[in-house]
């Protein structure tokens, strides 16, 4: 079947899924702004885009932490896209190996850690990252991590853990959070021009996700810019309470900022001036050293 046969199709009604589902409108996973479908759509025109692989990926990238059992209603409302090309994606993903279902949820398998794993293993910024993330944590006995910015999330590429959990959300490598409050991700952010971060700013799900949590345009443009002209950023339980961060950008040869490295610790152990006098020079250094092994 061609994929433009797969596209047109994937927009009717299904009649194998059961009129139940079709009509489900409650326990549905929170829609994700700028949906994956819309994206999609964008390249509609493009002969050589494959509109069955892209709603293949949208398909995996639903699932989440907290969500890791979603029906064919939940996806395609993540998503919109329809529940007839959403269904056709889990049945192909089981076929291969990737995804599995119980009759009437469906879940990732760990086959999938395979399509991220071609990227890290291969990435000279993952892999010599993490003797200084390794360096870092050992130092200062907390957890250290580096991210890129993909979209408008930071993505978790290399991170050295401890053993205590410092909150809720994932922090594993290939987890996701929201860039305007995290460390990591306004010092990703304040290497954008002022432009794309305003932009940024009006499109963005701007969340208040604890009470000290910026989510004012104006206020977080101004915060970047002060990021920008510090060159670091702490971020105070703002993504969570109890949790404290602080982040430093990684530059390429060029001086363009290529991904950002933080530390997280909660609030009873570390002050936050100890953050600035004791573990930023820590990590200046570090990003210092790495930039050095890439690029000489």
């Amino acid at each position: 079947m061609s994929d433009e046969k797969l596209a047109n199709d994937s927009d009717n009604p299904d009649p194998a899924i059961p009129e139940q589902e079709r009509s489900a409108s409650t326990a549905l996973a929170p829609p994700i702004v700028a949906s994956p479908a819309k994206r999609i759509q964008a390249f509609t025109g493009d002969p050589d885009f494959m509109t069955s692989l892209a709603r293949g990926l949208a398909v995996i990238q639903a699932f989440q932490e907290r969500k890791r059992h979603l029906t064919i209603a939940q996806i395609s409302h993540r998503t919109e896209i329809p529940r007839a090309a959403v269904r056709r994606c889990l049945h192909t993903l089981i076929k291969l190996g990737y995804a599995t279902t119980d009759g009437r949820t469906y879940s990732l398998l760990p086959k999938v850690l395979t399509l991220g794993h071609a990227y890290l293993s291969s990435t000279p910024l993952a892999i010599s990252a993490q003797p200084y993330l390794d360096r870092i944590s050992d130092q200062l006995h907390e957890a250290a991590n580096m991210a890129t910015l993909e979209g408008d999330d930071i993505l978790y590429i290399a991170r050295s853990a401890t053993v205590e959990r410092l909150i809720s959300v994932d922090l594993s490598v290939g987890g996701r959070l929201p860039a305007y409050c995290t460390s990591m991700g306004r010092i990703l952010l304040a290497a954008m021009d002022d432009t794309s971060l305003r932009e940024y700013l009006e499109r963005a799900d701007l969340k208040a996700r604890t009470s000290r949590t910026l989510h004012d345009p104006e206020s977080l443009f101004a915060c970047i810019q002060q990021v920008r002209a510090q060159g670091w950023c702490v971020v105070d339980q703002e993504l969570e309470q109890g949790l404290r961060s602080i982040a430093v950008p990684v530059y390429d040869a060029s001086g363009q900022v290529l991904a950002a490295l933080n530390v997280s610790t909660h609030v009873g152990r570390v002050t936050r001036s100890e953050l600035e006098q004791r573990f930023l020079p820590i990590l200046l250094t570090a990003s210092r050293d790495l930039c050095h092994q890439l690029f000489g």
